[in-house]
């Protein structure tokens, strides 16, 4: 079933950032980027302004497939993109190789071991504050320190990467990208052929259903459930595999977020649903009942 179904051309926050467009609309112009069941897609849509430079890269790390494309100025230079790049896909492999929960000696695991303090490196206490904000705006339900070994920041890590080496490519004087990883984005400012990046989010698991078509200036796209692994979600009040839903998909601002949310509404089921209300800058796209 898809939750929180939406009006055509309502704005999904209160920003013109994210919005939802008739699926007409990607008849005669594709989209830019495609969310799929289990990957990403990405379609050379339109061209590219004379004054931009276009660039697009795909890297794997130890864990992840992570896509990049960048829509420079062209004042940065061939050069100047380049380093750039350079600097966030650097972000991305230290990112796994220093906090990898699976890595015997990341500083995940030592802290695990109680070999040091999330006090001890300024970016392992931002990853462990965010999971604990995270716990307490999901009722418990995302909860990294409820999983067998202890602390696993795992379902927002991926996330969390994305966003850094986001940072990086803004640091360095680029404000119109898209990061994506599996089933996962990011967006900001706008794409190589001027407009908004136009994003056809498609049914996690039913690739009988047309997509979502929404066009971005800045916003995040977050899913659990896809990697067709059963039982990769744990129930934290239980110990137990998830077994409410095959997925859940999550918009909004940040997509550490967006991914945590996507994990505990997964584990929490149609019970979840009510964090997105009350004015939340997150909305739930999917929630797709297992059969």
């Amino acid at each position: 079933m898809r939750i929180d179904e939406q009006p055509r051309q309502r704005w999904v926050d209160q920003q013109p950032r994210t919005r939802w467009v008739d699926q007409s609309a990607f008849a005669s112009r594709r989209p830019d980027l495609r969310l799929g069941t289990r990957s990403h897609r990405l379609d050379a849509a339109g061209g590219t302004a004379v004054d931009r430079i276009a660039v697009q890269h795909t890297v794997r790390t130890g864990t992840a497939e992570y896509s990049l494309l960048l829509n420079a100025p062209s004042w940065l230079g061939r050069r100047g993109v380049g380093e750039a790049l350079a600097d966030a896909v650097a972000e991305l492999r230290a990112v796994d190789l220093t906090y990898g929960p699976t890595r015997p000696d990341s500083l995940v695991s030592r802290l695990r071991r109680g070999e040091i303090s999330p006090e001890s490196y300024a970016p392992l206490a931002d990853l462990v504050d965010r999971c604990a904000a995270m716990r307490a705006a999901t009722d418990g339900w995302f909860d990294a320190w409820a999983v067998p070994g202890g602390f696993d920041p795992s379902g927002l890590l991926g996330g969390w990467a994305v966003e850094r080496a986001a940072a990086r490519l803004r640091a360095a004087g680029i404000h119109d990208y898209a990061v994506l990883t599996g089933a996962d984005l990011v967006v900001r400012g706008h794409a190589p052929h001027g407009g908004p990046w136009r994003v056809a989010v498609h049914h996690p698991t039913d690739p009988r259903r047309a997509p979502l078509a929404l066009e971005m200036t800045a916003g995040a796209v977050g899913t659990s459930g896809v990697t067709g692994r059963r039982g990769h979600v744990v129930d934290p009040h239980t110990g137990e595999p998830a077994d409410q839903l095959d997925a859940a998909t999550v918009i909004g601002p940040d997509l550490a977020v967006a991914d945590a949310y996507a994990t505990a509404l997964y584990a929490a089921g149609p019970a979840g649903l009510a964090w997105f209300r009350n004015g939340s800058d997150y909305r739930a796209l999917f929630a797709h009942r297992r059969r």
